[in-house]
């Protein structure tokens, strides 16, 4: 990445992580992804149950892996082939002690968007575990929630539909037709996150590097 686009996105997660403060939630910036592995570990107890939605940047962090190797007990949905059984571990998640997921952009003024199909993720963002950990990169930074979902729509869900297998239209076209399609819908949800009730809940962890969709 350039200098000085690295020097920007800096500044642009500090500012973000002072408005994120205001909403009660807490942000973390990371220079690299090896560092937000570490900073994710930082805040999780040993012996807690994990749990996470399905995300491009957990992924590419490395982070399932290095959990995977130390004291938690893992609930990995991505894991399950049987739908029934997957259903049962997307379940569980919302009891865990500790959810992870990737977000799909946040705001200049420390708002979180997110967009979802089946709608598992965003509700164990918004209540259950006892805390969350959102990573993005510094592609995730937007200006307002009308850009949040603008960029969501044409940037985030066409290529997490091809990942998922689904054909959407936004997978075929590589634009959001606004599709109705039972099963094959990708953004049956739209939440945005203003404020956290509860006290060191959520956590942001914001990456210097392009990271996810």
């Amino acid at each position: 990445m350039n200098e000085n686009i690295k020097k920007a996105n800096e500044a642009k997660i500090k500012t973000v992580i002072k408005n994120l403060e205001k909403r009660n939630i807490t942000g973390h910036y990371c220079d690299t992804k090896e560092d937000a592995v570490q900073a994710i570990k930082s805040l999780i107890p040993e012996g807690s149950e994990v749990s996470w939605g399905g995300s491009a940047t957990l992924d590419e962090i490395g982070i399932k892996t290095a959990l995977a190797d130390g004291n938690y007990k893992i609930n990995d949905p991505m894991k399950a082939t049987d739908p029934a059984e997957g259903l049962k571990l997307r379940k569980a998640a919302l009891q865990a002690d500790v959810f992870l997921s990737g977000l799909n952009a946040v705001t200049m003024d420390g708002e979180i968007v997110n967009i979802d199909g089946r709608g598992n993720r965003v509700s164990a963002i918004l209540f259950g575990p006892d805390k969350v950990i959102l990573i993005a990169g510094a592609n995730k930074i937007v200006l307002d929630e009308k850009d949040a979902v603008d960029r969501i729509r044409s940037d985030a869900c066409p290529p997490n539909a091809l990942r998922l297998g689904l054909k959407t239209p936004c997978a075929l076209t590589g634009m959001c037709q606004e599709c109705l399609v039972k099963g094959n819908t990708i953004c049956s949800h739209i939440v945005t996150t203003r404020f956290s009730m509860t006290e060191d809940r959520m956590h942001v962890v914001l990456v210097n590097e392009t990271l996810g969709f």
